[in-house]
């Protein structure tokens, strides 16, 4: 497997020629570097101008293995080949490094690339990126690969405190100002200053041996950047290790890269709709910095606040009234650490009248508007306190809690809440503290116990009694002076107090199910599925060319081949026969199928966009501007992978797929808008659909406003 590292850009205050001084010192050793034995210079280059200076160094690296396996190896010494490219006109500088010991079985290779801040010249931006890939070695592949990322970090960590100390060195000797290049045919300095400027160039003429281009190249050529860009993307999109310290707290380089990594990953596949850098840590954490399964669980998290519009809960829903008066629960100040607390009065909530009054549903949708709160609130905290803050603490209160607690629907209620909160709020509860826990408490704690996530069940702190009111109490986490009043503190708690609900407000069993059928089907998207060899299809009648046809959608499961057609024939109304292929239905989506079998493409209707290829997981937005009237067809197919050429025998999944048409099954949610063309003022292909966005988890990310349509907009 290729291990992968991409570094956040780190950013020197100091001019790009004053850096490359100090970067110029690290060779031909480094004492800050142990490891670091030795370069010798294997080729040069300088163009006349002196603009660009590349150098390829042999370096001999002593890697810090156990000696056993040096002496299977073979080796004591380790050697890459590096190559700097300097362009002094350009101010940047590219470094590639690659393995020549063992490149047969351990490939290694390194991008690094020193360039000018883009908003302030007198800084300089740092990057780097690296793989591994290890095919054999030995049988030691996973201590080869555990060595070498030992001391890739080890020495990614050292990377900034060497460029200082040598940058303090060049000061102590009075070297404070490096002049940037100009062509020989100006002279900057005056005459009375004539010493000190060759006394500086002579001093940056040190500093120059460093830059990579590939041998062959022209002084024409090597005049602009061209050795690889960074991977990260636009200067806009990535992300600041200032900053990541600052608002994301302190991560290890491998951390890092992860963050970045699954960032880009999404706004290459999201279009630029991605969640805030606090919540995709989140998923992270969630996962142990395994990127494959926290995207997975990212990816159905947002797909999920889509469908339902969770990101504007906050702005748009208004909690019942029953919930006002007696949800027992609110936020109270923070903690010691600066997490936001809340308090739950359990014990006096009226669980089972509170389900009775509400349904289910009305109570999901409650939580989820606190969780919401708890982020902004962590927000709010992180610029207060000047430090990161992603975390909230719950204080549970549980006196008065009784077997009236345990009522059934009330306790799976419960359990629903459990399963949605850890599957899209992962990593925000701190620190958990349950109070005056009674006998009863460890048979609900036996139910719900096994729904909690092992990390989020260790931050779990229970006291029975009053013992939260001793030694390594609740002294220890809050500070004295916000401790509620209810449990003998100084301070006056807002949180409602609970108690019954009225019977008079409990709505029969038909009116609940109705009312959560209601409130989990307002939204724009609907759901559909698609099956191997029966498309998902949706007909938009067009009156007036030039109309706009809009859709926004995502691939939940499998993939899809999108397609668009026009036709001037009305398609006929799906049958509602059990054996026809238009009744195909699925749980959890439709399927309906407009085109007949018996049109002809070319004669009764025709292909306007060309066909888009979508993948599971992608989220596409597009536009089609219309040049006829009529009737126009947007068809969602099943993808197939192309059979083996290599034999004619059939293969066993299309064998199932005859027989059994739902073992091939995808699932796609969508939404589509008509824009008239008289209400259309703009740019065509810039257009996307106005509910493509999130509101409260994008709002930091510098590309949200920039999704792009994903379909090809139509050339007739």
């Amino acid at each position: 497997m290729v291990q992968k590292y991409q570094s956040p850009v780190r950013v020197y205050k100091y001019p790009f020629e004053l850096i490359m001084a100090a970067y110029e010192r690290r060779f031909p050793t480094c004492p800050l570097i142990p490891m670091f034995v030795g370069s010798d210079t294997v080729n040069e280059f300088k163009s006349e101008d002196g603009a660009i200076h590349v150098i390829e160094r042999r370096c001999k690296l002593d890697v810090d293995a156990p000696r056993l396996l040096k002496k299977i190896a073979g080796v004591d010494y380790v050697y890459f080949v590096q190559k700097n490219s300097l362009n002094s006109r350009e101010r940047t500088l590219h470094i590639e490094a690659h393995n020549e010991t063992f490149s047969n079985r351990v490939i290694i290779n390194e991008h690094c690339c020193y360039t000018v801040h883009p908003e302030n010249e007198d800084w300089t931006c740092f990057e780097q990126s690296a793989s591994l890939d290890i095919k054999s070695f030995f049988g030691f592949e996973s201590t080869v690969e555990k060595i070498a990322m030992k001391q890739y970090t080890s020495n990614i960590k050292k990377g900034k405190e060497i460029i200082e100390y040598y940058l303090r060195q060049l000061e102590e000797e009075g070297i404070t100002f490096v002049p940037r290049w100009t062509p020989p045919s100006i002279t900057p300095c005056s005459e009375t200053s004539l010493s000190s400027c060759k006394k500086q160039a002579a001093s940056m003429a040190v500093v120059i041996p460093d830059a990579a281009l590939k041998e062959g190249l022209s002084g024409d050529a090597l005049s602009s950047p061209s050795a690889p860009e960074p991977v990260v993307g636009t200067p806009d999109d990535k992300l600041d290790a200032d900053y990541i310290k600052r608002y994301l707290g302190d991560l290890t380089p491998l951390q890092e890269s992860c963050l970045i990594r699954l960032r880009q990953w999404l706004q290459e596949t999201h279009k630029g709709k991605i969640p805030k850098d606090e919540h995709i840590l989140r998923f992270l954490r969630a996962r142990d910095f395994n990127i494959d399964k926290a995207r997975e669980i990212m990816c159905q998290s947002l797909t999920w606040r889509k469908q339902h519009q969770v990101d504007y809960i906050l702005e748009t829903w208004t909690p019942p009234q029953v919930l006002q008066d007696y949800y027992a629960g609110g936020w109270h100040h923070h903690d010691k650490d600066g997490r936001p607390l809340y308090v739950l009065r359990l014990g006096q909530m009226d669980t089972k009248g509170l389900v009775r009054a509400l349904g289910e549903e009305a109570l999901l949708r409650y939580v989820l508007s606190i969780n919401e709160e708890g982020l902004r609130r962590c927000e709010e905290n992180t610029k207060v306190f000047g430090r990161p803050i992603s975390s909230w603490t719950c204080l549970v209160d549980l006196e008065g809690l009784n077997m009236r607690h345990l009522w059934r629907p009330g306790v799976k209620a419960l359990l629903r809440i459990i399963e949605v909160v850890e599957a899209n709020y992962p990593e925000t509860l701190g620190r958990l503290l349950i109070l005056r826990a009674p006998r009863v408490f460890p048979v609900l704690w036996t139910l719900v116990s096994p729904f909690i996530d092992d990390n989020t069940r260790r931050k779990f702190l229970i006291y029975a009694g009053n013992d939260y009111q001793g030694p390594g109490g609740l002294l220890d986490y809050i500070d004295k002076e916000i401790i509620p009043d209810f449990l003998s503190g100084e301070c006056m708690c807002e949180v409602p107090e609970g108690g019954l609900v009225p019977k008079s407000l409990y709505r029969t069993a038909e009116e609940l199910e109705n009312e959560d059928l209601k409130l989990w089907t307002e939204t724009i998207y609907q759901s559909a599925s698609v099956f191997k060899g029966a498309p998902h299809e949706i007909l938009i009648q067009i009156v007036d060319a030039s109309s706009v046809i809009t859709w926004d959608f995502d691939v939940c499961k499998g993939d899809i081949v999108f397609n668009i057609y026009h036709s001037k024939r009305s398609p006929q109304p799906a049958k509602k026969d059990s054996l026809g292929a238009h009744s195909i239905t699925s749980p959890g989506g439709n399927n309906v199928q407009l085109i007949d079998k018996v049109w002809q493409l070319g004669r009764d209707y025709s292909m306007v966009e060309s066909p888009l290829i979508c993948k599971e997981g992608e989220s596409v937005q597009g536009s089609h501007v219309t040049r006829w009237p009529g009737f126009y067809i947007l068809q969602w197919k099943f993808h197939s992978m192309p059979a083996c050429a290599a034999s004619s025998l059939p293969r066993v999944d299309d064998v199932l797929a005859s027989l059994q048409v739902s073992s091939h099954k995808c699932k796609v949610m969508y939404y589509t808008e008509v824009i008239g063309s008289e209400d259309f003022r703009g740019s065509m292909t810039s257009l996307e659909s106005s509910h493509s966005g999130f509101s409260q988890l994008s709002a930091a990310t510098t590309s949200s406003s920039q999704s792009h349509s994903s379909s090809v907009l139509s050339s007739e």
